[in-house]
């Protein structure tokens, strides 16, 4: 049961407190807490030509980053179902602005590589404010509510490029991060402001919820499926987007402004969020994602071709707008169904549910990073789009070898998987 005190924190839509924290402020909270990750991608040219080294090695900025916010997602995020989520969010959006003029006065690599972790570590306050959002609506409209407030992030994903790519352009790459730093620091009273507090459903300390993880993966075969399956496809997400700025320079001699505006294309099919959460609530989560792993597999089809056909620049720009569109179409929707699929197993464990799918999720992203970068490096936007492919094809076979009747949630007595945990523990 949840206390009488937290349920009037966490009524539906509808209510006196829903006000407080509508779902598209907690979009733009994701949006500004995500969006900081990504920043790098389009910059690492920039520099490794800052500090005189190749874009290989640069390469593994963004994936430190990555590393670091897949350590946040497993340390941190569990602390949204043991402490009160409000305070815990404003501290660390405030250790977010810190890390990022870190990373803007990086006098070499190194300390550009110990910023860049330390960024994403804190970053991943994003997903504490997500699982808020099913928090606020019925189960009915668990989809509706996990596509609005995703649509945010998905466009703090994909906007950050662009912001980044831009800004650098006017005043250097190191002022991207002194303008985000101001940016997430402006965000701490807007927080205290406008989200009420929001205590635990259930009181468990943080070593028992840190155990609790491990059992929330042994006992939920749906979540193991889900967590595979999502790294997979953020690993064949992120291998384009990791090597997109290479591709723009020695293909079409394109700098860091052109890469970071291909976000603003990807934001078109971000918008497929909400859609795809109503198809999750009306036709099924496992719908939803075949269909996404097919629009995935025509974008790298298309992504692959077109570098190998012999067009106009015109035409070679047009088929990559027309890639990057049908790419983030098709894993956006595949993250809206499993993240509501994994959200309906146990509603006072979503943080936790939540830090075992995306500390899976992001640390398929940090593989992609890496084996792109490598691929790059020896056999150039082939060997990216082959190890893209077969990231997806991976994902078709997890998908097919799926369970489609998995039981979720709650069992017998009316105990979730974690109290009964507890209890035994």
């Amino acid at each position: 049961m949840v206390p009488t005190d937290v349920q009037s924190e966490l009524k539906p839509a509808g209510t006196a407190t829903t006000p407080h924290t509508p779902l598209p402020f907690l979009g733009l909270v994701c949006a500004v807490g995500v969006s900081s990750i990504y920043y790098n991608q389009p910059l690492l040219l920039e520099m490794s030509r800052s500090f005189h080294t190749t874009p290989g090695r640069t390469g593994f900025v963004a994936v430190t980053t990555q590393v670091g916010y897949a350590c946040g997602l497993l340390f941190f995020v569990p602390l949204g179902d043991v402490l009160e989520r409000r305070s815990l969010i404003v501290r660390m959006f405030a250790a977010v602005a810190v890390a990022l003029l870190l990373v803007a006065a990086a006098p070499n690599l190194a300390v550009l590589l110990i910023g860049s972790a330390l960024m994403g570590l804190f970053c991943s306050v994003t997903h504490i404010v997500l699982p808020i959002a099913p928090d606020l609506v019925g189960d009915a409209q668990r989809g509706r509510a996990i596509g609005i407030v995703m649509t945010g992030l998905l466009l703090g994903i994909l906007l950050a490029r662009t912001f980044s790519g831009w800004v650098s352009n006017l005043g250097g790459w190191r002022s991207v991060f002194f303008v985000a730093a101001i940016v997430n620091a402006a965000f701490v009273p807007l927080i205290w402001r406008f989200m009420p507090k929001l205590p635990p459903r259930q009181v468990i300390g943080y070593p028992d919820a840190m155990r609790s993880l491990w059992t929330l993966f042994r006992t939920q075969p749906l979540l193991r499926e889900s967590c595979v399956l999502g790294a997979l496809i953020f690993a064949s997400f992120s291998s384009f987007w990791t090597t997109l700025a290479f591709v723009l320079d020695s293909h079409y001699g394109l700098g860091p402004g052109v890469a970071g505006s291909f976000g603003l294309v990807g934001a078109a099919g971000a918008l497929v969020a909400p859609v795809a959460g109503r198809f999750a609530d009306k036709r099924g989560p496992r719908w939803v994602i075949s269909l996404g792993i097919v629009i995935l597999g025509c974008s790298y089809l298309l992504l692959w071709g077109e570098e190998r056909a012999t067009l106009p620049f015109s035409m070679h720009i047009a088929a990559l707008v027309a890639g990057v569109i049908i790419l983030d179409t098709g894993a956006q929707m595949i993250q809206i169904a499993n993240q509501t699929r994994i959200f309906g197993l146990d509603p006072s464990a979503r943080s936790r549910l939540n830090t075992v799918y995306m500390t899976i999720y992001f640390s398929g992203a940090a593989a992609g990073s890496a084996l792109a970068t490598l691929a790059w490096t020896h056999w150039r936007w082939n060997g990216v789009c082959g190890l893209a492919m077969g990231f997806i094809a991976l994902a078709t076979l997890r998908h097919v070898t799926g369970r489609r009747n998995v039981s979720g949630g709650l069992h017998e007595g009316g105990k979730s998987t974690v109290e009964r945990a507890c209890l035994e523990g």
